[in-house]
Order: C-alpha cells, then sequence, then structure tokens
C-alpha cells in the first residue's frame, strides 16, 4: 500500500514539475556583506577554531575540489572518525535546511554545530571565545560587530563567506539559458530520462536537490543503521528520512549517499532507482543520466585559498 502510495506520488510530482522547467541555473551573484566574507573565509581556514589546533572548516571541505573530503566519513581531532559523509558546502546557500539529518535551520546555525562537535573540532565557544580575543580577530570582530567576538557572530561570518560558495555557469546551467549546444546529445537524453524516470520528484530547484527530505529505501531496505530525521524528531515516521542531497558537481562529490557506501556514479544512479523509484534500468539509460550528471559541474569561485 505505501509503495503504491510511492509511485503516486512520484508521478504525480514529476508530471506536475515537467509542466515547467524543473530546474533553475543557479545565480552568479549572491547579496552578501563584503566584510563579513574576508572575515569568514580566514575564519573557515582556521585550525585554531579546533581544540587541537589541527582541524579548519576547509578540512573536511575541500574548495578545489567538490567542496567535500571525498571520503566515506570525516575525520575530526585525533584522528577520530566521524558517523557520516561530509556533504558540499557548495551551494549549501541555496539548501532549505542543513545536515543530512536538517537539524540547522541555515548556514548560521549549522556552522556552530562542528566547532563544538567532540568528534570534529572538540572545542567550546566557552574557550574559543576568551582565545581568539587575544588575536588579531579581537580588533577585526570589533570593526564588523558591536558586541565584537561571540558566538553568534562568529557563525554569522563564516556563514556569510559560505553565501559565495556557489559554482553557477555548468553546462547545463548555460543549456537553460538558451545555449543549446553547451551540452552533448547524450546528455539532452539523460535529462530527459532523469525527469521521466522520476528522478526529478526529489532532485529539483535551483540546488537539484536539497529542498526536501525524502526516505532512504522506499521499495526495499536500503541497508543503513543511520536513521536519519528521527535522531532529531525521534518521531517513529521520521525514520530513515534525510535531506534530498544537491545533485551539483555530483561527479566532483564521491562517495555518495549519507553513508559514502559507494564511489561509484553509475553504481549511485542504479541504487537510486533500486530503492527509491522501484524501477528496472539499463546499463545504456544509466551512462547517459551519468552524462547529464557531469554536465552539472559548475565553476568554482574565483578566490579560493590553498
Amino acid at each position: 500500500m505505501i509503495k503504491h502510495f510511492f509511485i503516486l506520488f512520484f508521478l504525480f510530482i514529476t508530471t506536475l514539475l515537467c509542466a515547467h522547467e524543473p530546474i533553475e541555473p543557479i545565480p552568479e551573484y549572491v547579496k552578501v556583506d563584503p566584510q563579513k566574507v574576508a572575515l569568514g573565509e580566514e575564519l573557515f581556514f582556521d585550525t585554531r577554531l579546533s581544540k587541537d589546533n589541527t582541524v579548519s572548516c576547509a578540512s573536511c571541505h575541500n574548495l578545489q575540489e567538490g567542496g567535500d573530503d571525498n571520503l566515506r566519513h570525516s575525520f575530526g581531532i585525533k584522528g577520530q572518525e566521524g558517523p557520516i559523509n561530509a556533504p558540499t558546502v557548495y551551494n549549501a546557500v541555496f539548501n532549505f535546511k542543513q545536515f543530512w539529518d536538517g537539524r540547522a535551520n541555515d548556514l548560521k546555525e549549522q556552522a556552530m554545530g562542528p566547532i563544538e562537535n567532540p568528534k570534529e573540532m572538540g572545542h567550546s565557544f566557552k574557550n574559543l571565545i576568551p582565545m581568539l580575543k587575544k588575536t588579531s580577530y579581537a580588533i577585526k570582530f570589533k570593526k564588523i560587530y558591536k558586541d565584537g567576538i561571540t558566538k553568534e557572530n562568529i557563525a554569522d561570518a563564516i556563514a556569510e563567506y559560505e553565501k559565495t560558495l556557489i559554482t553557477p555557469n555548468s553546462p547545463f546551467d548555460l543549456y537553460l539559458k538558451g545555449h543549446k549546444n553547451a551540452i552533448t546529445q547524450k546528455q539532452k537524453e539523460g535529462y530527459e530520462l532523469f525527469k521521466s524516470k522520476g528522478c526529478i520528484s526529489c532532485h529539483h530547484g535551483i540546488n537539484i536537490g536539497g529542498n526536501m527530505y525524502n526516505k532512504f529505501g522506499i521499495f526495499e531496505d536500503a541497508n543503513t543503521s543511520n536513521l536519519g530525521r528521527y535522531n532529531v524528531t525521534h518521531k517513529k515516521r521520521d525514520k530513515y528520512y534525510f535531506k534530498v542531497p544537491t545533485l551539483r558537481n555530483i561527479a566532483q562529490t564521491a562517495p555518495y549517499f549519507h553513508d559514502g557506501r559507494t564511489f561509484d556514479l553509475r553504481l549511485a544512479v542504479l541504487t537510486m532507482t533500486k530503492y527509491q523509484l522501484g524501477r528496472k534500468i539499463t546499463p545504456q539509460d544509466i551512462d547517459k543520466i551519468v552524462a547529464f550528471l557531469n554536465a552539472l559541474n559548475g565553476e568554482l569561485p574565483k578566490k579560493l585559498r590553498n
């Protein structure tokens, strides 16, 4: 009964979305405060935000790659392995919630979490703030924030910087803007399959995802030990529900899924059609969809630190 409901739901959403173009190009600019961006950038790369001065935000979000760390699970201070795959920070500003389980409402709230997570940066704002006040940060914060260095202001500056981490002008975005030769015929066919197979029912909008929750393992048990959204709400109906990830720059963000179960993009597509769509798919169709997904790699921000 539940499976039939999901089939009808996907068909309805797919039909509704395909009546109009279901994916929007990433804007080339997001309005930000330049002073906060500069301060946030410095904080993003500063290992002093971790208790033992070894981990920064950039440790798990490599901006030279896909905005993640290309590991199944990230590692924090003292070599501790985290329980989940690090999502990309690129285009996170367009997500409706942050983290796989959606426990943060926005980038500012998300920025607070890793600093005090014992398996990530392992610090505490109670000890971090006095330390930062003894550095050049004291003057830099005072120029921007009347109350200087606070937990909220640290997170605000990092979030402002992260707003700039967008990747516009992918070949597919250019195609949506009217450049019909920006993608290949195979990629065009892959996009049509992406819509007709039902992938578009969850992966749509500016971020091609990131704007809803969905259960992992609708048609078959996906064999995951992480309870997802349930860990936040403790409601039975939220078991195995996760924020739908963005597909932007997906070819650069392996491994895939919240548990990093595969590095193979073709296998990721096959997994989704099996567990989420309950449909069979040919190797040829997978190749076309993967070709389309490769057209989602956008331009990296021009100013990136090493």
